[in-house]
């Protein structure tokens, strides 16, 4: 397959104000690539068919990057679970077929990890994919993910058109949303910790037994992997995308104490859920093209609560 992308290339990243989307979009900005197209939510709502089908007939991207959609951790997910599902399958279904109907040579769809087994073997394959049970606090959102995911395959299939899956491992970084209950988990603790420390506090409550272990990835490493995809992968399907590290909740906690400088006790809620016990990707595919992260954990955190002092994100 001879790739056409190029500096000047129509390349649309469809939400592009949310953490992943907006990484991408500085890494392609910061490449030198000039044709970038963006659009906010209110300038179009990816639910919105028609609005959608009316912006790829004008804007006639070549390239699409699918990094809109509607996120959000533990809680969100076990009270929202209508919308997380709804929004999404809108978003995708709209957005995945009218690139193809207007034309566009090449759709990279972003996915999540928790599309994959619950009890999947670690460190989990692409090919685990609908092997066992799903994680049940995440079922909605892990369902339309995979729908996307099905919906690339099967247009890829039927029409030809070159659509392919980026399964990242846990994001966190620049960007991310502090909610205090639709937040995920590396946010929400980076906002518990500020919180506290700021209040002067004794302590951080962490939510479960701290034993699950999580493979993290800075949100510009995944925009890094991602602009390396969209010009080089030719496998179709799906690829994952992580760092091959991983870290437990509890580690994370102790890491997170140090980077923001909180001095009182970290303690644990077991009576709230784990979530997966453990999730680490297999990114066997991604390191055979040449791809490699560049932040640790303990500098991608430090970056990432930098901004979020710097920024004012959020006032206490």
């Amino acid at each position: 397959m001879a790739l056409t992308l190029n500096k000047n290339s129509r390349i649309y990243v469809a939400g592009h104000t949310g953490m992943v989307g907006s990484a991408i979009t500085r890494k392609l900005l910061g490449s030198g690539f000039t044709g970038v197209v963006t659009r906010s939510h209110a300038e179009l709502p990816l639910d919105d068919v028609s609005a959608v089908k009316a912006f790829f007939s004008s804007a006639r991207p070549e390239y699409v990057v699918l990094a809109a959609a509607k996120v959000g951790g533990i809680v969100a997910n076990a009270t929202q679970g209508a919308d997380f599902i709804r929004e999404n399958l809108q978003i995708q279904t709209n957005v995945i077929d009218a690139a193809y109907r207007f034309g566009a040579e090449r759709l990279l769809f972003l996915g999540s990890s928790c599309i994959y087994p619950k009890s999947a073997t670690q460190p989990i394959s692409e090919e685990a994919l609908l092997t066992g049970p799903l994680e049940q606090t995440n079922l909605p959102y892990a369902i339309a993910k995979i729908a996307g995911k099905t919906m690339c395959d099967a247009y890829a299939q039927q029409y030809g058109f070159d659509a392919f899956t980026v399964m990242p491992s846990n994001v966190y970084g620049v960007g991310d949303n502090f909610h205090p209950e639709n937040s995920h988990v590396v946010a929400g603790m980076m906002r518990r910790f500020h919180e506290a420390k700021s209040r002067g506090s004794h302590e951080v409550v962490v939510w479960g037994t701290g034993s699950p272990m999580r493979e993290l990835i800075d949100a510009d490493d995944l925009a890094d992997a991602c602009v390396f995809l969209l010009q080089y992968y030719e496998g179709g399907g799906m690829i994952n995308v992580g760092t091959g590290e991983e870290i437990s909740i509890r580690a994370l906690a102790l890491l997170m104490k140090s980077v923001v400088g909180f001095e009182g006790k970290v303690e644990f809620d077991t009576s709230r859920p784990d979530g997966t016990p453990r999730k680490v990707m297999d990114n066997s595919k991604l390191t055979a093209l040449g791809w490699r992260p560049q932040l640790t954990i303990e500098a991608g955190l430090r970056k990432m609560y930098d901004w979020f002092v710097q920024s004012g994100h959020l006032r206490v």
